[in-house]
C-alpha cells in the first residue's frame, strides 16, 4: 500500500469528524503513517461536514486529499459535492437509508443502509459512523479491526463505546 486516501462526508451531527479521528487514530496504532484533517460549517448540526485521512506505509510528504481512493457519503449533499473527487478505480461507501440517488461513477459503489441499521440494532441513529467504519474495513483492509476497536474505546467514553462498537461490529459483516 502506497498510500490511501479517504474521505468521509456528511452533515454536522452524523459524527463525520469523530469517525475520521478513530479511523486516524488506528492507522497510527497499525504502524502506519497517517494525517488527518476535518471541516465543517459555523453552525453545529446540520451543515456540510468532512473528514479527511491519508494512510501511507511511506512519508506524507503532501496532506490534503487531491482524489479519494474512497469516499464515505453519509448525505445526499455530500455524495454530490464530492464524487468528482472520487478516482475512477475508488469505492464508494454510501448510507443509502439516507442517499437516493447515487450519480453515475466508475468507482465501486457499496449502499450500506447504516442509519437504520444503528437505528434498529444500536438505538441510536448517530452510531451510523460506525456502521460506516466497519464497512470500510471489511471493503478495503486499510487498517485492521483490532486498531479500530482500540481507537473507539481510547476515544470514546465508556457509555457510548458499548454502543458504538456494536455498530462498528455489525458493520464489519455487510
Amino acid at each position: 500500500m502506497q498510500r490511501t486516501e479517504i474521505r468521509i462526508a456528511g452533515l454536522g451531527g452524523q459524527g463525520v469528524v469523530l469517525a475520521g479521528q478513530i479511523l486516524g487514530r488506528a492507522a497510527a496504532y497499525s504502524g502506519k503513517n497517517v494525517v488527518q484533517t476535518q471541516s465543517y460549517g459555523a453552525e453545529a448540526r446540520g451543515s456540510g461536514a468532512k473528514s479527511e485521512i491519508i494512510v501511507s506505509e511511506d512519508r506524507i510528504g503532501f496532506p490534503m486529499v487531491r482524489k479519494c481512493d474512497v469516499l464515505i457519503a453519509m448525505s445526499q449533499e455530500a455524495v454530490e459535492r464530492n464524487i468528482e473527487d472520487l478516482k475512477g478505480n475508488g469505492v464508494l461507501l454510501v448510507d443509502n437509508s439516507i442517499v437516493e440517488k447515487i450519480p453515475e461513477t466508475n468507482a465501486k459503489v457499496m449502499k450500506i443502509p447504516a442509519s437504520k441499521i444503528a437505528k434498529e440494532t444500536v438505538g441510536e441513529k448517530l452510531a451510523a459512523n460506525m456502521v460506516m467504519l466497519g464497512a470500510l474495513v471489511t471493503s478495503t483492509a486499510v487498517v485492521d479491526t483490532a486498531s479500530i476497536e482500540k481507537a473507539i474505546s481510547d476515544v470514546l467514553s465508556a457509555k457510548a463505546k458499548a454502543s458504538n462498537l456494536q455498530a462498528f461490529k455489525i458493520g464489519l459483516k455487510l
